[in-house]
Parts: C-alpha cells; sequence; structure tokens
C-alpha cells in the first residue's frame, strides 16, 4: 500500500540555486541596498522552501530580512556621523 502521508516535494536544482541565490542576497543587503537584495532575498527563499527545499529556503528568507534590517541600520548609523 503506498504512503499517502508524504506530501513534501523532492528537492530540485532550481530550489536550491533559488535557496542559495536568497543567502547571498541576504550579504549583499548588508553592504549595498538593503531595501532591493532585502526583499530579493525573501521572495527567492520563500521559493526555494516552496520548491522543496524546504529549511534552507526558510533560512535564507529569514537571512534575508536580518540582512536588510542590519544593512538599514548600518546605514543610519553611517549618515548619522
Amino acid at each position: 500500500m503506498a504512503d499517502m502521508h508524504t506530501t513534501a516535494r523532492p528537492r530540485s536544482n532550481a530550489a536550491r540555486i533559488c535557496t542559495i541565490v536568497g543567502f547571498v542576497f541576504a550579504a549583499l543587503a548588508i553592504f549595498i541596498s538593503p531595501l532591493i537584495f532585502g526583499v530579493l532575498g525573501v521572495i527567492l527563499g520563500v521559493v526555494g522552501a516552496v520548491l522543496g527545499d524546504k529549511p534552507l529556503g526558510w533560512y535564507a528568507a529569514a537571512a534575508s530580512v536580518v540582512g536588510a534590517v542590519i544593512g538599514i541600520a548600518l546605514a543610519a548609523a553611517i549618515l548619522n556621523n
């Protein structure tokens, strides 16, 4: 009898690529443009998670949010001095 409880998608190469690019955009959000790269990193992390790279996709999305917040705080600190 087939196991009817497995609904997880198998991880694809596209999911892994989206997740990796999401992490790269999280790092770029700190140094270059927090708003643009932060939002793109969140989108790519969520897409990676939906396509099957579950834990790392969500981690990439969270890392992009954290990177955007750090980037905004860093820019505010530099511009106020």
